[in-house]
């Protein structure tokens, strides 16, 4: 049986590779994973290949077990494996309980990881790994701080996995996008913090993710980034020191406040 497996689908873009993924792949079911089992459920009426729900708090490092015995016990050929979990918090390091910080390593990091390294003896020659990145991997992020730090482990992580595994044939691309109209910012801002208030260019998730889904299959890279502007940034902030990066952005937070209607229910 070959099989797609997309993490974090209940909602955003994860839920958008779900919609958006048998344009490039063809697999006889899709794996859907996330906590909330009733927001898995409802793809299988948007999709026309058979999505199995697996809910499960990739948080909670039981749910590798459990995920690693339903590998072995359907025994499927992977063909697409994408790595969307995640979150974010805004705010100063005060006013960002320890416990989320923490949480955010464990998600965006820990668990990466894990389900890449699970499912990589079940996937051959041809198969594919999106890891949902961020425009935060490529600069120190103030009142960001964590979440860009656990974005940056990702891009070397990916970049570096991709040359490794070119010998088995096997392509991992990491998906650096900027700001996503996503329930991303529900987590996000939950914090009240006043000190990350400004987006400069607000995206779409599918377009977002048609972007990342065709340079995964269509072209060589090993880092896909959505959108001019956020290329020319991408440029800049690698050729930029760090220090100059920090200050444009803490200057940019100060301009007119445009957050309101980023959270949806």
């Amino acid at each position: 049986m070959k099989i797609a497996i997309v993490t974090g689908a209940s909602s955003g873009m994860g839920r958008e590779f779900v919609l958006q993924l048998s344009q490039y792949v063809t697999v006889d079911e899709i794996w859907v994973i996330a906590r909330r089992e009733e927001a898995l459920l409802s793809l299988k009426q948007e999709v026309s290949v058979p999505v199995r729900p697996i809910p499960l708090d990739l948080c909670d490092n039981s749910s590798f077990a459990e995920y690693a015995a339903l590998l072995q016990a359907e025994a499927p050929e992977v063909r697409l494996l994408v790595n969307a979990a995640g979150f974010g918090k805004f705010g100063s390091c005060q006013n960002i309980p320890l416990e989320d910080d923490l949480r955010m390593i464990d998600l965006n990091c820990k668990a990466l990881v894990a389900m890449t390294r699970l499912t990589l003896p079940y996937m051959g020659t041809g198969s594919h790994i999106l890891q949902l990145d961020s425009l935060s991997a490529f600069q120190p992020v103030p009142y960001i701080t964590t979440y860009g730090a656990t974005k940056a482990f990702v891009l070397s992580y990916s970049r570096a996995m991709n040359a490794e595994l070119k010998g088995k044939g096997i392509r991992m691309m990491a998906m650096n996008p900027g700001w996503v109209k996503t329930e991303f910012f529900n987590h996000a801002m939950q914090t009240d913090a006043n000190e990350v208030q400004y987006f400069n260019h607000l995206y779409e998730a599918k377009d977002v993710v048609a972007t990342g889904l065709r340079d995964l299959y269509c072209t060589r890279k090993d880092v896909s980034v959505h959108g001019l502007p956020i290329r020319n940034q991408v440029r800049l902030v690698k050729l930029l020191p760090h220090k100059l990066v920090m200050k444009v952005w803490m200057d940019q937070q100060k301009k007119p406040k445009n957050n309101t209607n980023l959270t949806t229910k």
